[in-house]
C-alpha cells in the first residue's frame, strides 16, 4: 500500500469517528523523527504541529505547522515571549478535542516545552496524552534524574502517559548498529503505540474500549504503563501475535503484564477478523496476568488487509513513596508558565538560572581538614617524647581485722610471718578460735 492509499485509508477512519479530532505537538529531534515514521504509516502531516530548532522538516512534514526556535538559546531562554508562545499553540488546538505530546525528555528543550504544552491544551478542556522516551543509561545519570523530573510534569499535566525507557531496547540493538539507528528503533515503537491508541480511539467495533477505562489504565500522576505492539500475518497469527508481544523489549518480557494492574488488550484486523482468534487472544495473555481487570477492544482495520495487530497497555501505579525516589534527584525541572504572559517574561529553565544565594543543609557532615606535613610532623613528635605510659606495680600487703588487739611485744614493729594465709606469731588456740579457762 502505498502512502497516499494509507492517507486515504487514515482519512476513511476519521471520517467514521468524526468526533475524535487529534492534533500531534512533535517536539525536538526525537518528536519530529516518530511524525516522519506516522506519516508513512498514513497519517496527515496538517495533523502536526512541529516545534524544533531546524526549520528544515524530513519530506512528508511541510503541510506540517512548524514552530522554529533559535538555534542557539541564550541564559536558558526558549527563544520565545511567553505570550507569544502561548497564542501560537492555542492557535493549533482549535477544532481538536484529543492532543499528544511526543518527545524525547533527554533533550533540554523536549523536557521544558512538553509539559507546558500538555498543561496549555489541558486548560483549555483538550483531552490529553504523551508519548515520551527516557535516555540510554550511557546518557549519563544527570540526564536521566532530569528526563524523569520532566515525566513527572508530564504525568500531573497529561490524562495519560506512556513511556519508553531506552535502555529496555538494548537487546534490539545489534553490536554495531550506528548511533542514529540505535535512536530510530526507539522511534518506531512509539510510533506504534500512537498509532495502537489511536485506533482504540477512532476504530469503532463491536467491542470498544471506553475513554474512561483507558485513562483508568494509563493515567495517573503515580501511574506507570507500559505498552507493547505485534504485527503478524499467516496462519496462526492469534498465537503468533502472542508470542511476538511477549518478547517485546517494551512489555519487559512480559514482566510488565505480571506486575500490571490493569491491563488493555486491543485487537485490530480486517474484515477477516474471527471472533475467535479475538478469544484466543485475550485467553493467552490473561494467563501471563491473572486476577486482575482485562479491558479488550477489538474493530475492524479495512486498512490491516490480512494483518493482525495486538495493542496491548498495562498499568500500575507506582505509590508516592516511589514516585518520590525516582523524583528525588539532582536537580529539577518546571515547566515554562504559559498560562500567565504578564508574570512570565520569557521562557527560562531552571536548569540553566539558578538562585545562588539558596543552598540546601548539607546531609552528611565533612571530615575534618587535612593535616600539613609540618603540623602533622610536630604532633607525632610530642606523642614520641612521652613515651610510652608504664604502671607502678602495687606491692599487696597481708590486713588484719580489727577485732581483737594482740599485743607481739618487741616483736610489734616486724612483718607478720604468714603461711597459708594464717599468721604464726598468733597462738595455735587464737588461730583456730579456742576459748580458754
Amino acid at each position: 500500500m502505498n502512502t497516499q492509499d494509507k492517507h486515504n485509508a487514515v482519512q476513511h477512519q476519521t471520517g467514521r469517528s468524526a468526533r475524535v479530532q487529534v492534533r500531534i505537538f512533535a517536539i525536538g529531534r526525537a518528536g519530529v523523527a516518530i511524525a516522519g515514521e506516522l506519516i508513512n504509516q498514513g497519517f496527515d502531516p496538517s495533523n502536526f504541529v512541529v516545534i524544533c530548532r531546524d526549520g528544515a522538516l524530513p519530506a512528508g512534514l511541510d503541510a506540517a505547522q512548524k514552530v522554529v526556535l533559535p538555534a542557539q538559546p541564550i541564559q536558558g531562554a526558549l527563544g520565545w515571549d511567553s505570550a507569544e508562545a502561548r497564542d501560537r499553540i492555542k492557535a493549533q488546538l482549535e477544532g481538536v478535542n484529543f492532543v499528544f505530546v511526543v518527545a524525547a525528555l533527554g533533550g533540554v528543550s523536549s523536557r521544558e516545552i512538553a509539559p507546558a504544552v500538555a498543561r496549555l491544551a489541558k486548560d483549555a478542556g483538550h483531552i490529553v496524552f504523551g508519548f515520551v522516551t527516557l535516555p540510554f543509561d550511557c546518557e549519563g545519570s544527570l540526564r536521566q534524574s532530569k528526563a524523569c523530573a520532566a515525566l513527572q510534569l508530564l504525568k500531573n499535566c497529561a490524562d495519560g502517559v506512556l513511556c519508553l525507557p531506552n535502555q529496555r531496547l538494548w537487546k534490539l540493538i545489534p553490536e554495531n548498529t550506528p548511533l542514529h539507528g540505535a535512536f530510530k528503533i526507539s522511534d518506531v515503537l512509539v510510533a506504534e503505540a500512537i498509532h495502537g491508541l489511536w485506533r482504540m480511539l477512532t476504530c469503532k467495533g463491536l467491542i470498544d474500549v471506553h475513554l474512561t477505562e483507558l485513562c483508568m489504565v494509563i493515567g495517573g500522576p503515580h501511574n506507570q504503563t507500559a505498552f507493547g505492539v505485534a504485527d503478524v500475518s499467516g496462519q496462526n497469527r492469534a498465537r503468533k501475535a502472542v508470542e511476538k508481544l511477549l518478547a517485546n523489549p517494551t512489555l519487559d518480557s512480559g514482566q510488565a503484564l505480571r506486575q500490571a494492574e490493569a491491563v488493555v488488550v486491543g485487537v485490530f484486523g480486517g474484515p477477516d477478523l474471527a471472533m475467535a482468534e479475538v478469544n484466543s487472544v485475550v485467553e493467552q495473555l490473561t494467563r501471563h496476568c491473572p486476577n486482575i481487570p482485562v479491558i479488550t477492544g477489538a474493530a475492524v482495520d479495512e486498512s490491516l488487509g490480512s494483518r493482525l495487530v495486538l495493542t496491548v497497555f498495562a498499568g500500575r501505579n507506582l505509590g508516592r513513596a516511589e514516585v518520590a525516589m525516582t523524583t528525588q534527584t539532582t536537580g529539577s525541572v518546571s515547566a515554562p508558565n504559559f498560562a500567565d504572559a504578564s508574570d512570565a517574561t520569557g521562557l527560562e529553565l531552571d536548569l540553566i538560572q539558578s538562585d545562588p544565594g539558596q543552598r540546601r543543609q548539607a546531609r552528611i557532615i565533612p571530615p575534618p581538614p587535612e593535616l600539613t606535613q609540618d603540623k602533622m610532623r610536630e604532633l607525632l613528635s610530642r606523642q614520641s617524647q612521652k613515651g610510652p605510659a608504664t604502671k607502678i606495680p602495687v606491692k599487696l600487703r597481708q590486713g588484719q581485722l580489727k577485732l581483737e588487739i594482740v599485743s607481739k611485744g618487741r616483736f610489734d614493729k616486724s612483718e607478720p610471718t604468714i603461711y597459708k594465709g594464717e599468721d604464726l606469731d598468733l597462738p595455735t588456740y587464737m588461730r583456730r578460735g579456742v576459748r580458754l579457762n
